[in-house]
């Protein structure tokens, strides 16, 4: 997926960008509204993502004029500015959905996807599985060929995690925002850690690897067998 982002908080802009990389989208920065009325009309895009309050041309006037032109790319709206009466501008300006700051990047990765696929959300399951790994989100119980693994609760928030997006690469960032819930990277071996104490309970004794590194994007969990 082609993103392009406007969004002036320069720190904020790379931090998310970053982020969709090891998501598997590509991204270009716009740094004010000029600009990201520039870059939208010179190349096409999947998805746009707007911070409202921008300088030279504020979001609302970027959008207003995009659509004016007939650029209909979606546009997820990024704002502090979280009442129903923002929303409803923001709606009526143009945009397809509105995110508040601070915002998960879990939360906008599946907000920019279902606009792109127009899709709807999988209710949650209480239990997941994979080959002969179960996890069961009730009893908080974990068993592989039917033996029981003792997982630290961050540990089994962890697989919870990894097994909730069986078959999908789940990056660093997204496990940093969701089983930590840090949403800065906090420069420490943390995941990796956490990842290969839960390796060793899980595969160590069995027969084949579920928890694959995927080199340069993060961790998954499969069954390749």
């Amino acid at each position: 997926m082609r993103v392009l982002l406007v969004e002036d908080d320069r720190e904020a802009a790379h931090y998310l960008a970053k982020a969709l990389t090891e998501a598997g989208h590509a991204s270009q920065i716009a740094y004010h509204g000029e600009e990201g009325l520039e870059f939208a009309r010179l190349r096409e895009h999947d998805v746009l993502i707007i911070d409202r309050m921008l300088p030279r041309l504020d979001g609302l006037s970027l959008i207003e004029t995009l659509r004016s032109e007939g650029i209909a790319a979606p546009v997820l709206i990024l704002s502090a500015l979280g009442e129903v009466d923002d929303r409803v501008k923001g709606l009526k300006a143009g945009g397809d959905d509105y995110l508040t700051k601070p915002y998960a990047f879990a939360e906008l990765l599946a907000r920019i996807e279902a606009l792109h696929r127009r899709d709807g959300f999988e209710p949650d399951q209480t239990s997941y599985k994979v080959a002969d790994l179960v996890l069961d989100r009730l009893s908080r119980k974990v068993t592989r060929s039917e033996q029981i693994i003792s997982l630290q609760p961050r540990e089994f928030r962890l697989l919870e995690y990894l097994m909730r997006h069986t078959g999908q690469v789940v990056t660093r960032t997204m496990l940093l925002e969701n089983v930590w819930h840090y949403h800065f990277d906090p420069q420490t071996n943390v995941i990796d850690v956490h990842i290969s104490r839960l390796r060793a309970k899980i595969d160590k004794n069995f027969d084949r690897s579920l928890l694959k590194t995927v080199r340069g994007s993060g961790y998954m969990i499969c069954d390749n067998s």
